[in-house]
């Protein structure tokens, strides 16, 4: 994750994302881990708002709510310290963002090339004359 010097990420070349605008919320992580796991808040839970957020266009927050919906959630329960799944729950996070900003690539349609057809025909017959011997006599 590309954090820059000023708390914030870089999610594309053109946006910046300001940890400001990332809720993070502690809570107990489930499991086993006997009286560590009971008595430390190490659970952490990366919460983005995209219509309340000032880093991303209004293209780009419709972009994300058509793929990813309204607010992005990560989760991070892996470690055990609270810092370590503070920092995996803002790269889930930024990962979500980047995909979601994603535009894919229009398809070029294209033919297959004369050869290539000649290919597959010869493949087929070959094929063909393949199972036309295995068959028993008339």
């Amino acid at each position: 994750m590309a954090r820059t010097a000023h708390g914030a990420c870089r999610i594309t070349r053109s946006v910046v994302l300001p940890l400001a605008e990332v809720e993070l919320q502690v809570s107990r992580s489930s499991g086993p881990g006997g009286q560590h796991a009971q008595k430390s808040e190490t659970r952490v839970v990366a919460v983005f708002d995209v219509e309340a957020s000032n880093a991303l266009s209004e293209m780009q927050k419709r972009r994300v709510v058509a793929k990813a919906g309204p607010v992005l959630r990560a989760v991070a329960q892996d470690e055990r310290s609270q810092s370590r799944n503070r920092e995996l729950a803002v790269e889930r996070l930024v990962a979500a963002l980047r995909e979601a900003l994603r535009v894919p690539r229009k398809r070029k349609p294209t033919k297959p090339s004369p050869a290539s057809r000649r290919r597959r025909l010869d493949q087929k017959r070959r094929r063909g004359e393949v199972k036309r011997l295995r068959r028993p006599p008339e």
